[in-house]
């Protein structure tokens, strides 16, 4: 690609898709094998797909230049993709996460990575001062997620990312909830940026998958060598899939983006919702962050797709779901259409309730994935739902 065509969009439908050599198929077809022919022994560019596969590449290679990143590493989900990041650790090492992250993020370190003497720390990221105060000579790793799952809140990467390199952690950002086109870390000084693909970057409910993006070498090999080496690897079909949904990637948020803003601002008005959770609202209390760091690539501010309301009780929280004619009720998010989860009972459930509760996760809290359908049809069934309550 000629450096006079390096803006977003049109990087979403190029990089890594040159039309195939032998025939100049538009659309590159799928390398579905296992196994490749050697000519010599141990000369090859591919040897066997759980090692690397020309259709992974592509798509390793598209999102890498979507993030500003000079490489990534695909795997089959986004736990697959978070297990490797631990795999960069030693036993004895200690990891500060944010509290309020994505239910099998704490379950796996909780549940797994603990016997193996990995030590993780949940705090608040959003304070910079606990942050500080909770780094020890053990701590090797900071993870945050920004914004949070579900409860939205706004982690500053840069002024974390100078605490990080000030003592030499490796910072990870969870940027699933935004994508690359609202928010790309490595720029704010991420060392990794980590997606699961299932959401945005395929954003059409049809595909599992995670992703790495790095701007550092040396992380990336080792990452690839984890890749290969535990076998986490995504099939040649998804990455095809995911590939042909990049395309998309920035008409599908430009609609999300817009799409979720008029709802929050619209839900305001609302007494039977005792609070919404949504960056873009200026009574949230990261707004000026999120104002700052999430931007798309020309520079506009945007906030995401994704609502937390808290309907008051669990009782609620179910008549508002039964109500809903578009949204449907499913685990997930990112996709085109609406979907609404229950975090307590669904993606969080893994979480002891008292945590849970500490977060704000409460039984009325409910999750809305604002797909790209028709804004009036969206806001007529929320207020449809709201009205029976």
């Amino acid at each position: 690609m000629s450096k006079k065509n390096k803006n977003f969009n049109t990087k979403t439908i190029h990089v890594g898709q040159k039309p195939e050599k032998i025939f100049g198929a538009v659309s590159l077809p799928i390398y579905l094998t296992s196994t490749f022919k050697q000519e010599e022994f141990g000369e090859y560019e591919y040897d066997y797909s759980r090692a690397g596969n020309p259709t992974r590449t592509n798509l390793e290679q598209n999102i890498a230049s979507l993030e500003k990143g000079i490489g990534a590493v695909a795997f089959s989900s986004g736990m697959g993709a978070i297990s490797a990041v631990i795999h960069l650790l030693s036993s004895g090492d200690e990891v500060i996460f944010t509290r309020n992250v994505y239910g099998g993020t704490y379950r796996i370190m909780e549940k797994i990575y603990k016997n193996f003497s990995i030590k993780s720390h949940w705090i608040d990221t959003t304070n910079l001062n606990q942050l500080e105060d909770t780094i020890c000579k053990k701590t090797k790793m900071i993870y945050i997620e920004t914004p949070t799952n579900p409860m939205m809140e706004i982690c500053d990467i840069r002024a974390i990312s100078k605490i990080a390199k000030k003592n030499k952690c490796i910072l990870v950002v969870d940027n699933t909830f935004m994508s690359p086109y609202n928010q790309r870390p490595i720029e704010l000084g991420a060392d990794i940026v980590m997606h699961s693909i299932t959401k945005y970057l395929n954003g059409h409910s049809d595909v599992i998958g995670g992703i790495l993006v790095s701007n550092n070498n040396t992380l990336l090999e080792k990452l690839k060598f984890i890749q290969m080496s535990v076998g986490s690897v995504p099939s040649p079909f998804d990455c095809w899939i995911v590939q042909r949904s990049l395309k998309t990637l920035h008409v599908r948020m430009d609609r999300h983006n817009f799409n979720a803003e008029k709802i929050a601002k619209h839900l305001i008005k609302s007494k039977k919702i005792s609070a919404i959770y949504y960056p873009g609202l200026t009574n949230h209390p990261n707004h000026k962050i999120a104002k700052k760091q999430q931007l798309n690539p020309k520079g506009v501010t945007v906030y995401g797709g994704m609502i937390s309301i808290d309907l008051g009780s669990k009782k609620n929280a179910r008549k508002f779901v039964k109500n809903l004619q578009i949204f449907t009720l499913a685990e997930s998010l990112g996709g085109v259409e609406s979907l609404v989860c229950h975090p307590a009972s669904m993606t969080h459930a893994s979480i002891p309730e008292k945590i849970r509760t500490n977060l704000g996760i409460t039984e009325g809290l409910v999750r809305l994935s604002v797909g790209i359908e028709d804004i009036d049809d969206l806001i007529n069934d929320i207020d449809n739902s709201i009205k029976k309550l």
